[in-house]
């Protein structure tokens, strides 16, 4: 038995494979580095490659995706004030749950289009703002920095998103990624399987991380802080947030892409400089307390920093990390739909038997 379901195969997909051993995250066919500077459409082009009816080139998609970031607009100001009692991940979920298995537009298209559209709303919201509709005419990622700021971002930030966009777009079996397939496999259709994807998502320990490498800055406050506040947290045996990965026994291949792009937006208020030191003697400490384990750095640590660059508010991390990631849910979803097979594991009963009959 295996309660983590390590190592244990349920599904073949033609949409990516992580490699923990060798650092690789492969997406269609190609190596992660060789897309990362592609555009969203472009790598939603890839991935929904003959698993749907609709066109898949990156501008017939750009297209799409315009017009369905209108139809999910018109969802929003109906319900938006519902949202104010709630997280910022509990708000996409309900705004999410407003897309019909009756809406004409393409549901894949539908779902990627509406997250930025509802990410953006639910921030300014949440900051007294007032909403700000979409712009068919322009990228995905450009539209939703626009209705983030309220006016055009500079292009190295929408470049910058793009790139964190593609680089989490999907990653194998993960929690939310199997529970979109478990979902599809009962017939519920798209939606409701994305919507149970990101209610996955929503778990500190998956699509939570990156907020806690922030809250590990603030504590650490100062350049000439990091060494002693590293020392005292490793010899209380803390956990170092942004270190450490399930699958990869080497360098995660996100955090090196995702490094690269904070280094571009390096300078001005952010905290990037900082948090290279940060890396640096974390990365040295870890050897030295934890002599045998490799732990690099993960994906979330150099989340974190593009997210707060781009001026993304920190409860929002977790949506604009389902707005990547929309994409690998919704292609597995597709995949799954062609398999047209139950998902049906079995357990093992371990509980007490019942009580022998009494003889007559």
């Amino acid at each position: 038995m295996n309660p983590g379901l390590d190592d244990v195969v349920v599904a073949e997909t033609v949409l990516s494979h992580v490699d923990g051993a060798g650092g690789r995250l492969v997406v269609r066919g190609h190596e992660l580095e060789d897309i990362a500077g592609r555009s969203f459409e472009a790598v939603l082009a890839l991935l929904w490659d003959g698993l749907t009816p609709q066109p898949t080139s990156e501008q017939g998609i750009r297209t799409a995706l315009g017009a369905a970031r209108l139809v999910a607009f018109e969802r929003v100001a109906p319900v938006i004030a519902a949202t104010d009692r709630l997280t910022a991940v509990e708000a996409l979920r309900l705004l999410l749950s407003t897309l019909a298995d009756a809406e004409a537009t393409p549901h894949h298209v539908l779902a990627v289009a509406a997250v930025p559209v509802f990410v953006a709303a639910i921030a300014r919201r949440q900051q007294g703002l007032t909403v700000i509709a979409p712009d068919a005419d322009i990228g995905q990622a450009a539209d939703f920095l626009r209705m983030l700021r309220g006016e055009d971002a500079p292009e190295e930030h929408v470049r910058a998103l793009e790139t964190y966009l593609v680089s989490v777009a999907d990653h194998g079996l993960n929690a939310s990624t199997f529970t979109a397939r478990v979902i599809a496999s009962t017939r519920a259709g798209l939606l409701s399987s994305v919507v149970g994807a990101l209610c996955a998502l929503k778990g500190p320990l998956h699509g939570g991380a990156p907020g806690p490498v922030l809250d590990m800055f603030d504590a650490i406050g100062s350049f000439e802080n990091i060494r002693p506040w590293l020392n005292r947290a490793l010899a209380r045996d803390e956990r170092l947030m942004g270190f450490g990965h399930r699958v990869y026994r080497v360098r995660d291949p996100r955090a090196d892409v995702l490094k690269q792009t904070a280094a571009s937006l390096r300078g001005g208020e952010n905290r990037i400089r900082f948090a290279e030191a940060v890396e640096a003697e974390a990365l040295a400490q870890l050897a030295r307390h934890r002599p045998g384990r490799r732990l690099d750095t993960n994906v979330e640590f150099y989340t974190a920093l593009v997210l707060e660059a781009l001026l993304i508010p920190r409860d929002s991390f977790t949506n604009v990390f389902a707005m990547g990631r929309m994409a690998g849910w919704t292609a597995h979803v597709l995949e799954q739909e062609r398999i047209d097979r139950l998902i049906r594991p079995q357990s093992r009963y371990v509980g007490p038997q019942p009580a022998s009959p009494i003889a007559a």
